[in-house]
């Protein structure tokens, strides 16, 4: 079992009578049987807010903590001096072609249609991202149709490998070709991720869209979209609840675990257990904010692919709520490096060479009773917004369900 179900230890605890009450002297027949567990909850995220709003609709007490001066984690959002709404921990674009979650969020807050856009700045040009069928034939100087794009690409250009892609480079060549990857991925992968692109797993790139056509929107599901106000009004909504209690500033410390019928764990895996198998690989980011008059770049986000540029891209916020009007700017440059204790954890690395300690914590995770690991950095994996919401809300129908029977958790697949 792995932790890609985002309800990790459950599963394997049902064969051990694994219940929803601490190991402190609760028995089935105390309150958990009346329908009134206690619940606590680290990370006051998407992930922690939504759980622990269904469980308290469902008549459950929910404490969560979290240990910033904020809820929303890296969600959140405020106005800037300017009045610009700005994405504190970087950008945040909702999509989903989920029913259920696009459902959810739009009852806590009005959600304004977004059609996201990406450029890159690379040796002195500018292309649109995702690589379109314009950004072919810019870098190649061609008129190239469809088709034609097509049979080049995947018949020329695209290095055919004698086994599976290993790496991400491997799964770069084989998508692309060496000179789009080398142009657009190589140098921005090494600044983003601080390794080479061979150590890194080939699934970070089958994120990626390829296209033969001229379509340059970033994303292509159905529903996409930005909050009006921003995304820390709608998590505080999620969290006004008479049976949700919200301490800030404050860590649900694992020792604690016992004093609570549950526990729901957002934050960093291998924190959970003390780093004592050791500290999973994550990368952090700088941010370095600067105010211009007017429009700094025109678009949301500008990348720089070139390695020798220190920033990996430029954000602008206005941008991101092209309704309102702004006569000043505020823009972010983004610099990403190694993850040291005491930073703000964003991407797990999930580098090749990692794969057993990963697996030895998913084990321990597995192992434990009375804690669900949830989340990007809970489960040490990339998520989206509505991937977080959906198996959010799956954990929760799990949790109701048990709860509700007296029973030990039941598992139930996210989304």
């Amino acid at each position: 079992m792995t932790l890609t179900t985002a309800i990790s230890h459950v599963r394997a605890h049902q064969h051990h009578d694994a219940r929803l009450w601490g190991s402190a002297g609760r028995d089935a027949i105390g309150d958990y049987a009346w329908g009134m567990a206690n619940i606590g909850i680290a990370g006051a995220g998407f992930s922690g807010a939504v759980i622990a709003r269904e469980l308290a609709d469902a008549g459950h007490t929910c404490q969560v903590f979290d240990t910033r001066d904020h809820v929303g984690g890296n969600c959140y959002t405020e106005r800037h001096e300017t009045g610009v709404l700005v994405h504190r921990y970087g950008p945040h674009i909702f999509h989903t072609d989920n029913e259920r979650v696009w459902e959810y969020i739009n009852r806590f807050g009005e959600m304004v249609p977004y059609n996201h856009k990406v450029k890159t700045t690379v040796e002195g040009t500018v292309f649109s991202l995702p690589v379109n069928l314009h950004t072919i034939n810019q870098v190649y100087g061609t008129a190239m149709s469809p088709s034609e794009a097509h049979r080049f690409i995947t018949e020329i250009e695209a290095i055919a490998l004698d086994h599976e892609p290993e790496n991400f480079e491997e799964q770069a060549l084989t998508m692309i070709g060496r000179r789009l990857y080398e142009l657009f991925f190589e140098g921005y992968t090494r600044k983003q991720w601080g390794v080479s692109p061979t150590s890194l797993p080939a699934s970070i790139l089958k994120r990626l869209p390829l296209r033969f056509n001229y379509e340059d929107s970033y994303f292509n599901h159905p529903y996409q979209a930005i909050p009006a106000e921003g995304y820390t009004p709608i998590i505080q909504a999620i969290l006004e609840q008479p049976g949700i209690t919200v301490t800030l500033k404050t860590a649900l410390a694992p020792s604690s675990a016992d004093e609570y019928d549950h526990v729901i764990w957002s934050g960093p895996l291998d924190a959970y257990f003390g780093y004592d198998l050791g500290r999973l690989g994550y990368r952090t980011l700088d941010f370095e904010e600067f105010v211009a008059d007017g429009d700094f770049q025109g678009t949301p986000v500008m990348n720089y692919g070139d390695e020798e540029v220190p920033h990996t891209r430029i954000t602008e916020h206005k941008h991101f709520a092209p309704a309102e009007t702004h006569e000043q700017t505020v823009c972010f440059s983004e610099f990403s490096r190694e993850h040291q204790p005491g930073d703000i954890p964003y991407y797990p690395v999930r580098l090749v060479d990692d794969k057993d300690l990963l697996d030895q914590y998913e084990a321990r995770a597995a192992a434990t009773s009375g804690v669900t690991f949830v989340g990007r950095l809970g489960t040490y994996r990339y998520l989206d917004m509505d991937v977080t919401i959906a198996e959010a809300l799956a954990v929760a129908d799990a949790m109701k369900r048990s709860l509700d029977d007296g029973e030990p958790v039941k598992p139930a697949p996210p989304g």
